[in-house]
């Protein structure tokens, strides 16, 4: 009798999965792929059990609970929705979502302060950028910003402005909280965090992948010292 219930659940299961995998997103397809190994092995542990090869069952049920706690670890440095990085310079606080590649900042100082620069015209933007031009930290994550929200705004923009030459920026020593607002991460993140963290920010900040020289390299600063932290891991 327990061998029917137990193949009456496999085909329930069976058939929950194929109306789940017919209708899902790939992304969320993706994510269940990643426990359907332990899942079958846990089956093939109750199998065993049931069937009284306790000695055989016992080994197999610990591999798919260390498998299946491998694989939640695994998908919580992959994935984590709504992480932001914050990067500050003595003009603009700059925010980048990880999720949409979308920017915006608050003004510090000038003019404009405590203005967003989603609020703020394309005029007022350009005045804006004339304003922090001797600023060179500031002056690349403004256009940073404008290059996503106006793509042809250095056409027209004082020349210059957006002129400067690509290469290494001393932003001075970066603080351990620095780095990790610039990954989006929390204090004690693990080293995969940090690999995990700095690989998706780099697609989205590379300049080969019309991203800013600048972020990139504060992206790289921030990977370079959280992981000294990390020396030990592999």
């Amino acid at each position: 009798m327990s061998i029917l219930i137990l193949l009456v659940g496999i085909a329930a299961f069976a058939v929950l999965g194929l109306v789940y995998f017919t209708s899902a997103s790939p992304a969320q397809i993706a994510a269940a792929i990643r426990y359907i190994g332990p899942a079958l092995l846990a089956l093939l542990g109750g199998i065993l059990a049931l069937t009284g090869r306790f000695g055989a069952a016992v080994p197999v049920l610990t591999v798919a609970i260390a498998w299946f706690g491998r694989a939640r670890r695994r998908a919580a440095a992959q994935s984590t929705p709504g992480r932001k990085s914050v990067v500050r310079s003595a003009w603009l606080e700059m925010e980048l979502d990880h999720d949409t590649g979308e920017m915006d900042g608050i003004i510090l100082a000038g003019q404009f302060e405590n203005r967003t620069l989603e609020e703020m015209s394309e005029e007022e933007l350009r005045a804006l950028a004339a304003d922090v031009r001797d600023d060179r930290e500031s002056a690349e994550l403004l256009e940073a910003y404008l290059d996503r929200r106006m793509p042809g705004w250095r056409d027209d923009a004082d020349a210059d402005i957006g002129a400067r030459q690509s290469g290494s920026h001393d932003a001075g020593a970066m603080t351990h909280q620095e780095a990790y607002k610039i990954l989006g991460l929390e204090p004690g993140a693990t080293a995969a965090d940090i690999r995990q963290a700095h690989r998706s920010l780099m697609q989205r900040v590379h300049p080969d992948l019309g991203g800013n020289a600048f972020l990139a390299q504060r992206v790289n600063e921030a990977r370079d010292l959280l992981l000294r932290d990390h020396t030990e891991d592999p």
